[in-house]
C-alpha cells in the first residue's frame, strides 16, 4: 500500500519564497498547516494557513504536528533540512512515506561557494544547543572547518577556544545570513579577533594553523599519554594503541570502559569514530571527574561517566558493542557479568599486570577461547655522556580478546 505524503519539509532561504521553486511555492501556498520558527513563518504572513510556531519542549510541536496526519502540512526549514536541521528529528517521528523533504542550498554549501572550497574536504559541525569543546577533536594543522553558530556570542568563543588550544594563527571568516539581500562577511585570525557583534543567523569558516610548539593530537588511537590527566592509572600509550586496536571502533557501536581510570580507552573510542558511543565506569570519583575533564579537553565531552563500582554499577546500562575492562578482571564474577550482557558479535577485551589477574583470564581464555596475548615493552635510556645505550623492561601486560559469537 502507497502512504501519499502528508507533511512535506521545505528547506527556505534567506532570500525567502524568492528563492523557492514554483513546485515549493504551491506546496506552501495550498497548506492547510504551515510550521517552523519566527523568522520563517514571516516569510509567508500573509498565508491563511494556520501556523504552529516551533515550541518548547520540541516534543510537544511534534505531536502537534502528528495531530494534522488528515491536512496538509508544511514545515519550513533553513536551507537543508538534513543537514544538521529539523528534517532529521522529524525522520526519526514520521516515516519516509509519510515526508516529502524538499532542500535548499544549506549554509555549508554556500559557506564552500563564497571561499572556494571543496564541500567534500571540510569538516562539518554545529554548535546549536551543544557544547564549545566539541571543536577540540577536529583541530590539526590544514584542517578546514565549518561550523553552525549558537548565535552572535559564537564566534568569539571560537576564536578564545583557538587560541587556547595553540591555533591562534587560524583564519577565520564569519558568513552571516547567507543567500539573502543582506549577508555579511567578517575575516581574520583567531590572534587578533575584535570581538566585533555578529549576527546570530551565521556560519564560521576555520582553516586551522598551529602555533609553534602545539603538540599535534591525531585522531588514530596512540594519544600522549601527556594528553590525560592521570594519578597513574592510565592505559600507556602503546597499549592503549594495541587494546583500541583489539576493541575495533565502529560507527555507532557502544563501549563499556569498566575501571575507566583515566577514561583514556573510552575516549580514544569516541574520537576514533564519531558517531560511536562510550560509557565510562569507575568507583573513584576523583578518577571520575578527571574522566570528565579529559573528554572535555580532548573533544569528546558526550561521554557518559558512572561512578560506582563493577559489576554494580552495570546494572541498567544499555547493552553493549564492546567492553574494556582495564581494572578489577579479578573481581568477583565481573569478566562474567560482562560477557553475559555484551551484544552478539560483540568484543571483550581485558588487560591486567597482576599474578591474581593473570590466572583469571587464563580461566577465561580456557572457557571461552578468543586470543590471549602477553605484550612485553622495553624501553631505551641513554648512558653518561650518550655514550651506551641501555634498554629497561616495563611490566608485560596480558590482554585477553574474545568475541561473542554472533
Amino acid at each position: 500500500m502507497t502512504v501519499s505524503p502528508w507533511l512535506r519539509v521545505i528547506g527556505i532561504g534567506e532570500d525567502g519564497l524568492d528563492g523557492l521553486s514554483p513546485r515549493c511555492k504551491q506546496y506552501v501556498e495550498e497548506a492547510d498547516v504551515l510550521v517552523g520558527g519566527a523568522r520563517h513563518l514571516a516569510f509567508i504572513s500573509s498565508s491563511t494557513a494556520e501556523k504552529l510556531v516551533w515550541g518548547t519542549p520540541f516534543s510537544d510541536s511534534l505531536d502537534a504536528i502528528a495531530g494534522h496526519r488528515d491536512k496538509r502540512v508544511v514545515v519550513l526549514a533553513s536551507g537543508d533540512p538534513m543537514d544538521y536541521g529539523v528534517g532529521v528529528t522529524l525522520a526519526q517521528r514520521f516515516s519516509a512515506e509519510e515526508m516529502a523533504i524538499f532542500p535548499a542550498a544549506g549554509a555549508f554549501s554556500l559557506a564552500c561557494a563564497r571561499l572556494g572550497w571543496s564541500r567534500a574536504e571540510v569538516e562539518t559541525m554545529t554548535l546549536h544547543g551543544r557544547p564549545l569543546s566539541l571543536l577540540n577533536v577536529h583541530l590539526h594543522p590544514g584542517a578546514r572547518l565549518l561550523i553552525f553558530a549558537e548565535d552572535g556570542t559564537t564566534p568569539d568563543a571560537v576564536a578564545a577556544a583557538l587560541r587556547d588550544k595553540g591555533y591562534g594563527p587560524s583564519r577565520l571568516t564569519i558568513l552571516a545570513r547567507l543567500g539573502g539581500p543582506h549577508e555579511e562577511r567578517r575575516d581574520g585570525t583567531a590572534e587578533g579577533w575584535d570581538n566585533a557583534p555578529c549576527h546570530d543567523l551565521n556560519t564560521i569558516a576555520v582553516e586551522c594553523r598551529i602555533e609553534k610548539g602545539t603538540p599535534v593530537l591525531p585522531r588514530v588511537p596512540g594519544l600522549p599519554d601527556e594528553a590525560f590527566l592521570n594519578d597513574g592509572q592510565l592505559t600507556k600509550q602503546t597499549v592503549r594503541s594495541a587494546t583500541l586496536a583489539a576493541l575495533a571502533p565502529l560507527p555507532g557501536a557502544l563501549l563499556w570502559d569498566v575501571g575507566a581510570g583515566s577514561g583514556a580507552i573510552a575516549i580514544e573510542w569516541l574520537r576514533a569514530e564519531p558517531t560511536s558511543r562510550a560509557v565510562a565506569v569507575e568507583r573513584d570519583p576523583a578518577r571520575a571527574g578527571r574522566v570528565a575533564a579529559n573528554a572535555e579537553a580532548l573533544g569528546v565531552p558526550h561521554i557518559e561517566v558512572i561512578t560506582g563500582e563493577a559489576p554494580q554499577a552495570l546494572a541498567g546500562l544499555a547493552p553493549p558493542d564492546a567492553i574494556f575492562v582495564g581494572g578489577g578482571v579479578s573481581g568477583n564474577g565481573l569478566l562474567e557479568t560482562c560477557w553475559g550482557v555484551l551484544k552478539p558479535g560483540g568484543r571483550l577485551v581485558a588487560n591486567t599486570v597482576t599474578e591474581k589477574g593473570q590466572e583469571r583470564l587464563a580461566a577465561f581464555f580456557r572457557t571461552e577461547g578468543g586470543r590471549l596475548t602477553r605484550i612485553a615493552l622495553s624501553h631505551a635510556e641513554s648512558g653518561p655522556g650518550n655514550t651506551s645505550l641501555g634498554w629497561y623492561d616495563k611490566h608485560p601486560v596480558i590482554q585477553l580478546v574474545v568475541e561473542k559469537a554472533s
